[in-house]
């Protein structure tokens, strides 16, 4: 063989094969059948293949900028402003290349699994023993990856926690077709878990009189009753109502969570008063009772982490300082998967109704047999049914099984009830065309419910929901079977 001949066949071996005809039944080449190089491959290779993003080289070089950062021997100071240039590169990166940082990421600085058995071995071999602690620290060191030293060093530059948040909340989509992504979500899970404990929080009002920019960040951000506009944003800031947030010293400007509170002098059951907007504020010396007619999340990077019971109770606090009169503390929530799960088990709810409630229900159909497409289709109507109507009092009823249903884990199937009855509340009262919006039509047939939190009682419902009852007012109990 020549040495042209011989350099030909090197680079035919590099490039990619297109499938031919030629070959028996149509099969491609072994290069085209034997898929995507594994990233050890690409790391040693000389040339990019096929569709990937990031050529060797670039990989290399990155692989080496994430091994710098959690180079012992530099500051921390210095890590993070390594930390800091590598994460303005993946912000200018395609979404290809950024699956390429993230293979780095998940394959490079996984655990030593040799590292971490032989820890394992000694700590169980120092039982009883006086090494004991010094064997524990060594297992504990190794069960830290260099990927979670990685992590922790992002977060040393001042937008690094927000990189971070940004990062998880690109990831959590991902995971179900990109398994191999799920340790680095664990670990961030782990480390926000840390880093935004409530202790580390701060409870800010937020008022008409903030900065304009985080009154934009509360439009943007409410996630239960959209905001129509300033008129709305306003009214809701208004001298009747308080708005607070959870704030993050390494994110100042950014609420975490924030709850909306409306002071009344009764418990709310709808929310049209309370968005209205031409409405004279309510007379705070007469205030007896907190709304709390809207929770959001507004970090969808930090899902897992919870804080908006810690933000209840401290919000209750807040209140009870500032007006003494208070006594009750309650929510007009949505009831979001209501209409879904009345689509699924209508039919079941109608073979369990007595036969007299049937006969009514037919009646007020004008149908000789009820079915359940047609209950269904009462029900997208809710406005139209009377106080009397033996559909209401139906729907009523299915709500209040609905909503004291047990899932997976002997939890609240409804997410709304579930948060609210495992801090504590308990299910108070539904009512009736609270919630005559497009979505609330739409997700709950119109209806809300009121969670009573009994500053007293909350230790008990606890306990209740523990041993798998959910604690509910005589008034819902009376529509449970």
């Amino acid at each position: 063989m020549t040495t042209s001949s011989w350099i030909r066949d090197k680079v035919a071996r590099l490039m990619p094969q297109p499938a031919t005809d030629d070959a028996p039944g149509g099969a491609k080449p072994a290069a085209a059948r034997s898929g995507p190089r594994a990233l050890a491959q690409r790391l040693d290779g000389v040339v990019r293949k096929g569709d990937e993003a990031l050529s060797p080289r670039e990989l290399r070089r990155i692989l080496g900028e994430l091994e710098s950062v959690v180079d012992r021997r530099i500051s921390e100071v210095e890590a993070a402003r390594r930390a800091s240039e590598i994460a303005r590169g993946y912000a200018q990166a395609s979404v290809p290349e950024r699956m390429d940082y993230l293979r780095l990421l998940s394959e490079r600085f996984a655990h030593d699994p040799a590292v971490v058995q032989a820890a394992r071995t000694q700590y169980e071999a120092s039982q009883g023993s006086a090494e004991h602690g010094q064997a524990e620290l060594r297992l504990r060191q190794a069960l830290e990856s260099p990927r979670s030293r990685l992590l922790q060093r992002f977060a040393g530059f001042p937008k690094g926690m927000r990189f971070l948040v940004d990062l998880r909340a690109e990831i959590l989509p991902l995971l179900r077709a990109e398994k191999w992504l799920v340790p680095i979500d664990t670990e961030l899970e782990s480390l926000f878990s840390s880093w935004f404990d409530v202790a580390f929080l701060e409870l800010r009002r937020i008022s008409w009189d903030s900065p304009a920019s985080l009154v934009e960040k509360l439009i943007k951000y409410e996630a239960v009753h959209a905001i129509r506009g300033w008129a709305d944003v306003k009214n809701r800031l208004d001298s009747d109502r308080r708005c607070y947030g959870f704030f993050h010293a390494r994110m100042p400007d950014e609420p975490l969570i924030f709850v909306e509170v409306a002071l009344l002098d009764q418990m709310a059951d709808s929310m049209a008063p309370l968005l209205d907007e031409a409405a004279t504020a309510s007379d705070l010396g007469k205030a007896t009772t907190a709304i709390f007619y809207s929770i959001s999340n507004t970090q969808p990077g930090l899902r897992g982490v919870s804080f908006g019971d810690s933000l209840i109770k401290t919000v209750v606090e807040a209140l009870q300082a500032e007006f003494p009169k208070l006594r009750r503390f309650a929510t007009l929530s949505p009831i979001p998967g209501l209409r879904a799960w009345l689509t699924r088990n209508t039919g079941k709810l109608l073979d369990k109704t007595p036969t007299k409630q049937r006969q009514q229900l037919a009646q007020a159909l004008a149908l000789e047999e009820v079915t359940a497409d047609a209950l269904l289709a009462a029900f997208d109507a809710p406005l139209e049914l009377g106080e009397k109507s033996p559909l209401r009092k139906l729907l009523l009823q299915a709500a209040a099984r609905y909503l004291t249903e047990m899932g997976k884990g002997e939890r609240p199937v409804d997410p709304v009830a579930r948060f609210h009855l495992g801090n504590g509340a308990r299910i108070e009262r539904l009512n009736w065309a609270a919630d005559t919006s497009a979505k609330g039509l739409k997700q709950s047939c119109a209806l809300m419910v009121n969670y009573l939190y009994d500053l007293k009682r909350l230790d008990r419902h606890r306990a209740q929901m523990a041993q798998g009852k959910i604690p509910v007012s005589a008034e819902v109990e009376g529509l449970l079977p």
